[in-house]
């Protein structure tokens, strides 16, 4: 089984946020590989995965990051494999992370999900894969379908909540 989409973290204090992703693909059947690297404590690391990324197949790289976050930008500045940032809360409530991740100069996009959003990124990224793969589209389908099942059977379940001056 050969990866399609990389998931690279700047430590693995970020796993916990992170496995959610890996939970997306492995529910959408998707090879992924998981890595710690820093931009700054292992930027040499950093530089040989960006750089040979598309040549081992990966399609499409979700790269999570706190505090500076560097590590999403540093790797789209080195590939064009698309790149997912998923900004960390590990100081200032994330907007740290948000801001350096989202804030890149022109020419070196990061597609960037919200504070702690592995399972958008995971979503993205299968959106990209779906572009060219017709059973992907259907599962994305099928996902979506259950999210809004799960809403409405929630709605439904507000009605047995009971308050007095509640009039549904």
């Amino acid at each position: 089984m050969k990866a399609l989409v990389s998931i690279i973290m700047g430590s693995t204090s970020d796993l916990p946020i992170m496995q959610k992703a890996a939970e997306i693909f492995d529910e959408f059947e998707i090879p992924f590989e998981m890595q710690a690297l820093s931009a700054h404590r292992t930027p040499s690391e950093v530089e040989a995965f960006a750089c040979n990324a598309h040549g081992r197949g990966i399609e499409v790289i979700i790269a999570a990051a706190g505090m500076a976050a560097h590590l999403p930008g540093v790797i789209a500045s080195m590939t064009n494999v698309p790149v997912i940032g998923v900004p960390i809360d590990s100081s200032l409530g994330g907007m740290d992370a948000l801001l350096a991740i989202v804030q890149m100069p022109a020419g070196i996009p990061v597609a960037t999900v919200g504070i702690n959003g592995a399972v958008n990124a995971a979503i993205l990224a299968s959106q990209i894969l779906a572009a060219k793969d017709e059973s992907l589209r259907e599962k994305l389908v099928i996902y979506k379908e259950n999210l809004k099942t799960k809403i409405v059977k929630a709605n439904a379940d507000l009605t047995n909540v009971k308050y007095r001056y509640k009039t549904n």
